[in-house]
């Protein structure tokens, strides 16, 4: 089953007859603040993440696209994401579309700088 909603889209898949629908969804986002993501940013993105059950998934598909954790600030330091960079958001799980709805949301509000400076 698949479901297209504005710039995501929705697939779910049943894992078994006794099992809940496993939901997997996908946004991109271009990344407004100046700086990029740099080390606080990546915590701010990765401390959301982690308070949802299900996987997450960045690309920076800007550069070399490739398919990183985004619940590992090792790995999402990888992504080299500037300023203007477009960003793939996925999620795989049950609370999938709430997930992507809040790191995009994240992302696009400029809520990733750094908070201590103004």
């Amino acid at each position: 089953m698949s479901e297209s909603v504005g710039k995501h889209s929705i697939l779910a898949e049943a894992q078994s007859p006794l099992s809940e629908a496993v939901r997997k969804v996908q946004r991109e986002v271009a990344v407004p603040d100046r700086d990029g993501l740099h080390a606080r940013p990546v915590m701010r993105f990765v401390d959301l993440a982690c308070k949802f059950q299900s996987e997450v998934w960045v690309s920076n598909i800007s550069r070399r696209g490739e398919r990183l954790d985004g619940k590992s600030p090792m790995q999402m330091m990888l992504l080299e994401a500037t300023q203007g960079c477009i960003l793939r958001i996925e999620a795989s799980g049950t609370d999938a579309p709430e997930a992507v709805a809040a790191l995009a949301a994240l992302l696009e509000a400029g809520a990733l700088g750094d908070a201590s400076t103004g």
